[in-house]
């Protein structure tokens, strides 16, 4: 059975980016050259799937910010969105996160990093997310765009890890409990 994993920065207040999608906090934020992990959550996955807000912030990063296949969740961008540079790395599926993850493990997909908030949010509910890693970034952003969302009931997680960097971010490690 397929797998989704989420690996996320948060502000420390709790939210992914401010109201306008404006990330710097973030990509700009001083890491002294740590590993915080990113590269060995890659290696586990087949490829990721976000959603048209996470897509419009980083489609224009270059180099492009991913080795492996993207999929991008939206019932209003066409393939004639996505820049030529990488047409040939991310695809864009009007479907909902149970058809996503059937047609991607038909593909033969065993792990799929899951990533934006609202995709985050809808994978929750579905139930469709196995573990959750969250780097909190020691910088208050008073408000923005949260993490987490409305669920359908308590979601009860077991907390594996939480590691601490020199440059301030936390890291923790969660399992869903089904």
């Amino acid at each position: 059975m397929i797998t989704g994993h989420v690996f996320i920065g948060t502000s420390l207040d709790g939210f992914i980016a401010r109201r306008d999608d404006d990330i710097t906090w973030l990509t700009d934020y001083p890491t002294l050259g740590e590993d915080h992990g990113f590269a060995d959550h890659m290696a586990r996955v087949d490829g990721v799937i976000m959603g048209r807000g996470t897509y419009n912030v980083i489609k224009n990063m270059r180099p492009w910010y991913y080795s492996k296949p993207v999929v991008v969740l939206s019932g209003s961008l066409r393939h004639t969105d996505i820049p030529t540079q990488i047409s040939d790395k991310v695809e864009i599926l009007d479907v909902q996160p149970d058809a996503a993850m059937r047609i991607l493990e038909d593909r033969g997909w065993k792990a799929v990093y899951v990533d934006g908030g609202t995709v985050i949010q809808s994978f929750l509910r579905a139930g469709l997310i196995e573990d959750i890693v969250i780097s909190r970034i020691p910088v208050l952003i008073g408000e923005g765009i949260p993490l987490f969302g409305p669920l359908n009931g308590d979601l009860i997680l077991e907390h594996e890890e939480t590691r601490s960097f020199p440059s301030g971010m936390v890291q923790s490690r969660y399992r869903v409990k089904r």
